[in-house]
C-alpha cells in the first residue's frame, strides 16, 4: 500500500481564510431558556424555538404577499425596485450578520427582521396614511400593531390556535424592537396590543432583547441604502448629486477615484456596498462601547437599561439625518412619487368607503366575518382585508369594483 500524502493541498493553493465566530455573548438570548409560547407545544427535534419561529414566518401567507407590496415604488413600476419582501430579506441578512459578529442569537435577530413588515398595507406609507385616515373614528391604523395582529391573530394555519404562536422573545421583539412602548398604549390603534398583553405580559415598559435592537438597526441600514440605489435607478436624481451628501458623498468620491472608467451602475453598487459596510462598522463599534460602559452581563440587564444597547454613533445619526433630508426632497416628495401616492390613496379610500356602505360586495368569507358586528368591528374587518392586499391585487380589485370595462 502506497503511503498517503501528508496534505492534499496543491502547492499553488492557499489555505482558506478562517473567520472565527465570536463566542456567545453573556447577554445574548438563549433559546434553551425561552419563556415559551402562549399555547404550549412540543419542541421541534431539529430546530431551536427561534429558528422554528423564523420558519413559521417564512411559510405564512402574509410573508408571501410581501413580494408585491411597495417600498417606495408600486409593484408595476419596475421589476428591479425593492418590494417589502426583498427589503425584509436584506434586513434579515444584515441582522443575522451583525448578531453573529456581536455573539448574539442570529436566529432570533433574523426572525424579528423577517417579521417586521408583515403588517404593512399595499402602496407603502401612502397606504398606511390612508388607512389611518379612514379608520380614525374606529381606532386608527398602525402598521406595527398590524404586524403584531398578523402573527398573533390574523394568520389561520393551525387547528388549535389563531396566529403563529411565536415565542415570547419573538413577540416581544416584534412589538418593541424600537424601544419601550407604554407611551403608545393610550392610542386607539394600540388597543389590540394592550388587550393581548393583559393576558400575556410582554413587559412593554422595558427595552427588548439585543437581538431585537439589531433587527431595528438593520432595517435602518437596509432602507437608507436601497432607497439611494432605487432612487438613482429610477432617475429621480443622479449619482453625482450625492457627492455633497454626508456619509454617501465621501464614499462615492472614493469609488470614483478608484474606478473612474467603470460603468455608472457598478459605481453606484460599489458605493452602496461600502455604505452598508460603514454603517455596520459604526453599529459594531458603538454597541461594543456601550456594552463596556454599561457592563451588561445578562439579557435581563439589556432590558433594564434606560437606553438602547445597539445603536449608531452620534456622528452617524447626524450624517443619516442629512441623507434622509436629501432623499425626502429628491425622492419621497418627487412629483412622480406624489402622483403614485395620490392614486394609491384614492384606491384605498374608495374601496374602504364602498365596503363600509355595502359590505355584501366583500368576498364571501369576509362578508361572513363582518356580520353581527357593530360599525367599529366591521370597519376593522374591512381594514384587515385592505391591509392584506398586495399592490397588484388592490389595483385589480378597485378596477373590478369601479370600472365598467371589466364587464365586457
Amino acid at each position: 500500500m502506497s503511503p498517503q500524502p501528508a496534505s492534499t493541498k496543491r502547492p499553488h493553493e492557499k489555505a482558506p481564510l478562517q473567520s472565527p465566530v465570536p463566542p456567545r455573548a453573556s447577554f445574548a438570548e438563549d433559546p434553551t431558556r425561552s419563556l415559551g409560547r402562549q399555547h404550549p407545544e412540543p419542541e421541534s427535534r431539529t430546530r431551536t424555538p427561534f429558528a422554528r419561529d423564523r420558519d413559521r414566518i417564512i411559510h405564512c401567507t402574509a410573508f408571501r404577499r410581501l413580494k408585491e407590496k411597495t417600498q417606495v415604488f408600486v409593484a408595476h413600476e419596475g421589476d428591479h425596485f425593492r418590494t417589502r419582501l426583498t427589503h425584509s430579506l436584506e434586513v434579515a441578512q444584515i441582522a443575522r450578520s451583525v448578531a453573529t459578529a456581536l455573539g448574539l442569537d442570529a436566529d432570533l435577530a433574523e426572525t424579528i427582521a423577517l417579521a417586521h413588515d408583515l403588517g404593512h398595507p399595499p402602496f407603502g406609507h401612502a397606504g398606511e396614511d390612508e388607512l389611518e385616515i379612514q379608520m380614525q373614528q374606529w381606532g386608527g391604523f398602525d402598521h406595527n400593531v398590524q404586524t403584531f395582529r398578523v402573527v398573533a391573530e390574523l394568520e389561520h394555519r393551525y387547528p388549535r390556535f389563531n396566529g403563529l404562536n411565536l415565542t415570547w422573545e419573538t413577540l416581544e421583539g416584534v412589538v418593541k424592537h424600537n424601544g419601550p412602548v407604554t407611551d403608545k398604549l393610550g392610542r386607539p390603534s394600540w388597543q389590540a396590543i394592550d388587550k393581548f398583553t393583559q393576558g400575556y405580559d410582554l413587559r412593554l415598559g422595558t427595552w427588548a432583547s439585543a437581538e431585537a435592537q439589531v433587527a431595528a438597526l438593520a432595517d435602518d441600514i437596509a432602507y437608507n441604502n436601497h432607497d439611494v440605489d432605487d432612487g438613482v435607478q429610477a432617475g429621480l436624481f443622479h449619482l453625482k448629486e450625492l457627492l455633497d451628501v454626508p456619509l454617501i458623498g465621501p464614499i462615492l468620491a472614493g469609488v470614483l477615484r478608484e474606478y473612474p472608467d467603470a460603468d455608472p451602475a457598478i459605481q453606484r453598487l460599489e458605493a452602496v456596498r461600502r455604505m452598508i459596510g460603514a454603517m455596520v462598522d459604526d453599529v459594531m463599534a458603538e454597541t461594543q462601547a456601550r456594552v463596556a460602559a454599561s457592563k451588561v452581563e445578562t439579557a435581563e440587564d439589556v432590558r433594564m437599561l434606560d437606553h438602547a444597547l445597539v445603536a449608531f454613533s452620534r456622528g452617524m445619526l447626524e450624517d443619516l439625518g442629512q441623507l434622509r433630508a436629501f432623499l425626502m426632497e429628491r425622492m419621497y416628495r418627487h412629483f412622480r412619487v406624489n402622483r403614485t401616492r395620490s392614486q394609491a390613496r384614492r384606491i384605498l379610500a374608495e374601496m374602504f368607503q364602498l365596503f363600509m356602505a355595502e359590505p355584501d360586495v366583500l368576498p364571501t368569507e369576509w362578508f361572513g366575518w363582518s356580520q353581527n358586528q357593530g360599525e367599529a368591528g366591521r370597519a376593522r374587518i374591512v381594514c384587515d382585508y385592505l391591509a392584506g392586499m398586495t399592490d397588484r391585487f388592490a389595483i385589480e380589485e378597485h378596477r373590478r369594483l369601479f370600472h365598467l370595462d371589466v364587464w365586457n
